[in-house]
């Protein structure tokens, strides 16, 4: 087995898993009026954190192809 092939299959997926949770965590962040404000900053923090990883991951995706 190609380990290069296998490490971008994974890579791919835990990008579309984490993806998929950015964009619950920015639905709820746009609705950020309707929640407490302890609650609306930490999502706001999430969404950050969230971005960011999926940026790296992306990078990663990149060197692997």
């Amino acid at each position: 087995k190609d380990y290069r092939m296998e490490l971008k299959y994974e890579v791919d997926t835990v990008t579309s898993s984490l993806a998929d949770i950015a964009s619950r965590i920015s639905a709820l962040v746009e609705q950020g009026t309707a929640l407490p404000g302890e609650i609306y900053v930490e999502l706001v923090a999430a969404e950050r954190t969230v971005g960011t990883l999926l940026r790296r991951l992306e990078r990663l995706h990149n060197r692997l192809t």
